[in-house]
């Protein structure tokens, strides 16, 4: 690993710190609601669903870029939400990758959880469980399906960049990560402390990703 300024190893800590506390809350937040909602598009059938379907997979690719400029004309004091005083926090990071990181876990589950429920469907509605009973089910039994949309929005959020610069700043001690960080520094010249940076998120994102699917694996036990 480069060798890095005693300025540099001080920052590592809330860089690193700030990082994991956005991106997992995000996360989070974006399980919370997209899990739920893929699996109910896996189990329901009713007028809109393709088209929300549809949506869902459109917004994959969705420009992080442009959510940002969305929400920071929301958030600006002249915003409608400006009022809420985010602009320039965490928690205006958090939004940003939220929104982001809801419609990979919506088309992932939603594509994971319809195999299962085509499958295991009908012994539910047999034994007459409702939609809102059967779903805990379906969401454990297809786990690791569940757990893979998860760490795809987890993925995308820890890497975005474009939208929390917009939102957040890319304030020193204050609302900057380890991908915003990267990019300034790389900018700067400081490649040092940026290839360190890029190692530790690399490390991290690996280590979340194997923590999640030993605690699936251990949980199927």
């Amino acid at each position: 690993m480069p060798e890095l300024s005693e300025a540099w190893r001080g920052a590592m800590p809330h860089i690193v710190g700030l990082s994991l506390m956005v991106s997992l809350s995000a996360t989070a937040i974006a399980a919370g609601i997209g899990l739920p909602l893929g699996a109910a598009l896996a189990m329901l059938r009713f007028r809109g669903r393709g088209a929300i379907i549809l949506g869902a997979n459109a917004l994959l690719g969705l420009p992080p870029i442009v959510v940002g400029l969305g929400l920071y004309l929301l958030l600006s004091r002249s915003g409608v939400l400006g009022g809420l005083d985010l602009l320039f926090t965490p928690a205006a990071m958090v939004l940003a990758q939220t929104l982001l990181a809801i419609p990979i876990v919506t088309a992932l589950a939603h594509r994971g959880l319809e195999p299962i429920w085509s499958r295991l469907g009908p012994a539910f509605e047999l034994d007459g469980a409702r939609i809102w009973q059967a779903m805990p089910h379906l969401l454990a039994i297809g786990r690791t399906q569940a757990l893979t949309a998860v760490l795809a929005g987890f993925g995308r959020a820890i890497s975005e960049v474009g939208a929390i610069i917009i939102v957040g700043g890319n304030i020193a001690g204050h609302t900057r990560t380890m991908t915003t960080a990267i990019a300034l520094e790389t900018g700067q010249g400081n490649l040092a402390f940026a290839i360190t940076l890029g190692l530790v998120l690399i490390a991290l994102s690996t280590a979340v990703s194997l923590v999640g699917f030993a605690l699936a694996g251990r949980h199927a036990q």
